[in-house]
């Protein structure tokens, strides 16, 4: 991918360069007596004392957060905290003046050296820490101390992203330019520290992390910035950097969802100004999956220095579907746009029970706005099942999911190289946490199969991880079922070799990851030897299954999980999936799945974020873009498909494969209460994705979501009764006509549901669609 900052850059780098406005600058006044050293400037003050400790102070002389420490990482020593520290009244190198803290350390920590250098703006402190020391120390690892005193909310963790437009072609993408950690005191009095990347899972009460970045003159330089303010963190950031515009979008309902058509969306954007006062142009439009102008407005607007200005654009639910929103505001030269994803998806009541197959790969971590909330909106969309809970374990404890009545599983990560001891001691305290959770199948580790396609580590597998847990079953009688570990990829040498090892009689079910690159689903590469590389062809759904399948039928039949199906969508990568191709991809997967017998398919996962920094936008990070939500929590269209597939497989019933004259055209055929459902779609276009455009590198410049990518059509006329009602991916429907008993379809690459077909089994035992006739296919 071609990452492209706009013209404002990395929030680090303005901060670095001291171009800062928050408002109209107050002097500075600096004084020091007695050891303590003090800075004051409009509405905050510093307050620096002997021992290390620094006071952030607001325009009323309270403290509001307090340190002392600085804590640097070492890879041969250690942790490596401050024991003290000495302030004295300095200067910056530009005149302005400064605290200097000089902090102590025991002797462990050999030559290091900290030095803090703290400077105050209106309403605005700059924290910076210089760090020299050996090249064993560990930049990543550097947090200084800070507790917030007398707060009236807990403390968040914020992201501030910024949309870009991609300068090699494609979609837009959002890309981290800050992190913040805010409080709250009142509701006019919030604080902020600010800084260019930080990890949630690393900060605390106590500590935030604070990574360090290479300071020429030499060492590392470790920098947050606080700010007081009275407006969101996003807009405190853009107006923090003292330069252009910035633009946040919030909506009026939890997740962007509304229950149906026509319902109000209110859509704000906020608006954040940096430099001087300047008139704006707020321009809004909306599209629908499939290209529809929905609305298209604009308005203007002023926005004070340093400030912020506030427009609602008050809208209506779509019919179906999806709707897609863009905002752009602009002054002269200088833009600012974001985008944002609105849907229709109303309650349904599924009635599978523990018989549904619908899961979800990871415990629910992003718990916005709420747990609850998150739940509710699993339940809408029909997820049934969590692989992981266990209470002490992240995410939500099993009772959260029992009160719901929603089935959930553990997985827990052994290692390979332990003693036998070792591995007994870990089978007997792992299974007493699974049957003590609750947890209908225990899934023993996650993808231990490496290196891939070699077969190598099952031995290892066995003795050191499946056989203790499975003989520690058998002593303590405990009904909670074994699962291997879920594989990357189905690897079929590591199933060969675990089953010619005696391991196939240990498991009740077989878990694996059918991990997928720009194929469809439905693709089985050719010949045996499908490549592990990061473009090979073993990373695929279909072909996979189908050697699992046939291993099965000369060992035994196993329940199948896949306890990671997926459809990552990283922006402008021709490897993965366009957000149009996700959603495609989503429905047809469940539905092969389904067509198989799949006990489960556990979805990874449900929000683009990575666990430990969550929200935080990474477009060049994989592992970021797997949900089924974007990371401002709106939906993606893969969650209309995954909804989609949830609601029409609920309780269907597989009663085949659908069999053409044109050996291109697919379909299954499934029973449902509300009569045949048959999934149908045709590859004129292929089985690999991404082919068309110009490709650089990983770089492909994907079309928008509500561009058609299947340029070949073909028509099929089929008999039906009835009016003939068609589902796209995304659950949208419409209704064909049928004359004199026959009906026309038009089908390509995206796969569609119809209900009134007359799907049958032929006089060869095939089955197959009543009176089909083909059409001649065209390109569109």
């Amino acid at each position: 991918m071609t990452s492209t900052l706009s013209r404002r850059g990395l929030l680090g780098a303005a901060l670095a360069a001291g171009v800062v406005l928050v408002a109209e600058a107050t002097p500075i006044s600096a004084f020091a007596a007695a050891g303590d050293v003090t800075l004051t400037a409009g509405g905050i003050s510093l307050l620096a004392s002997p021992g290390g400790r620094l006071a952030i102070r607001d325009a009323g002389g309270v403290t509001r957060s307090v340190g002392s420490k600085f804590q640097v990482k070492d890879s041969v020593a250690g942790v490596l905290t401050s024991t003290g520290g000495t302030p004295t009244l300095s200067a910056l190198a530009d005149g302005t003046p400064a605290i200097r803290m000089d902090y102590t350390f025991d002797a462990a920590a050999g030559s290091t050296v900290v030095t803090g250098w703290f400077s105050v703006g209106t309403s605005h402190a700059r924290l910076e820490w210089r760090i020299t020391g050996p090249n064993t120390l560990l930049p990543d690892g550097f947090l200084f101390s800070r507790a917030i005193q007398a707060p009236t909310a807990p403390d968040d963790y914020i992201a501030i992203t910024e949309w870009v437009r991609d300068a090699g072609g494609g979609i837009p993408y959002e890309d981290t330019v800050g992190v913040a950690h805010t409080s709250t005191w009142s509701s006019s009095l919030h604080g902020l520290f600010l800084l260019d990347r930080s990890r949630q899972s690393w900060t605390n009460a106590t500590w935030v992390h604070s990574p360090g970045v290479v300071d020429p003159a030499g060492g590392w330089t470790s920098r947050a910035d606080f700010f007081f303010s009275e407006t969101r963190p996003s807009a405190t950031a853009t107006i923090g950097r003292g330069r252009e515009l910035g633009i946040e979008l919030t909506t009026n309902s939890d997740f962007n969802l509304y229950e149906s058509a026509g319902a109000p969306m209110a859509l704000t954007a906020l608006v954040a100004n940096g430099g001087a006062a300047k008139s704006v142009e707020l321009e809004l439009w909306m599209r629908s999956f499939d290209g529809a102008l929905l609305a298209s407005t604009t308005v203007t607007g002023s926005v004070a220095a340093a400030g912020t200005w506030q427009h609602t654009f008050n809208l209506t639910a779509p019919a179906s579907g999806i709707a897609l929103a863009e905002v752009a505001v602009r002054s002269g030269d200088d833009e600012a746009f974001a985008r944002t994803n609105f849907a229709v998806l109303p309650t349904y009541d599924y009635q599978a029970g523990a018989d549904s197959m619908f899961g979800i790969a990871n415990y629910p971590w992003l718990q916005r706005p709420s747990a609850d909330a998150v739940l509710d909106l699993w339940q809408r969309a029909g997820i049934s099942l969590v692989r992981i809970a266990y209470d002490g374990g992240p995410g939500l404890p099993p009772s959260a999911f029992d009160t719901r009545g929603m089935r959930h599983n553990i997985e827990l990560q052994p290692s390979l190289t332990v003693t036998d001891a070792e591995a007994a001691a870990w089978a007997a305290d792992k299974l007493a946490l699974a049957a003590g959770a609750g947890a209908g199948y225990f899934e023993v580790g996650n993808e231990l199969n490496r290196p891939f396609n070699t077969g190598d580590a099952a031995q290892a597998y066995l003795d050191k991880v499946m056989r203790p847990v499975f003989n520690r079953r058998a002593v303590t009688g405990d009904t909670v079922k074994l699962m291997n570990n879920g594989l990357a990829g189905m690897d079929k040498p590591w199933v060969e070799n675990f089953i010619a090892a005696g391991g196939w009689d240990l498991i009740d079910a077989f878990a694996y990851h059918p991990g997928r690159g720009n194929f469809t689903p439905d693709y089985i590469p050719p010949g045996d030897d499908w490549g592990t590389g990061s473009t090979g062809a073993y990373w695929n759904f279909y072909g996979g299954l189908k050697q699992l399948k046939a291993l099965m039928a000369q060992h035994g039949e196993k329940e199948i999980w896949l306890t990671e199906a997926y459809a990552a969508t990283k922006p402008n990568s021709w490897w993965h999936d366009t957000y149009r191709h996700a959603a495609e991809n989503v429905l047809l997967s469940l539905a092969l799945a389904k067509a198989e017998g799949i006990r489960c398919v556990c979805w990874y996962q449900f929000h683009d974020s990575v666990l430990g920094m969550p929200q935080i936008a990474d477009p060049d990070n994989v592992e970021y873009h797997f949900g089924l939500m974007n990371r401002d929590l709106s939906p993606k269209p893969s969650l209309l498909a995954y909804a989609t597939a949830a609601r029409v497989l609920d309780q269907a019933v597989f009663r085949g494969h659908l069999t053409f004259a044109d050996p291109l055209t697919s379909g299954l055929w499934f029973d449902t209460p509300d009569g045949p459902a048959v999934v149908l779609w045709n590859r004129a276009d292929g089985y690999i994705l991404n082919t068309a455009g110009r490709r650089t590198d990983w770089h492909f410049p994907a079309p928008e979501v509500w561009v058609d990518p299947w340029p070949t059509k073909t028509p099929l006329t089929v008999s039906a009764n009835s009016a003939v009602r068609e589902l796209d991916a995304i659950g949208q429907a419409r209704t064909l006509p049928v004359t004199n008993g026959n009906a026309t379809l038009t089908l390509d690459g995206a796969p569609r549901i119809y209900f009134g077909l007359i799907p049958h089994v032929s006089g060869t035992g095939t089955h197959t669609l009543a009176g089909c006739r083909p059409g001649r296919r065209y390109r569109s």
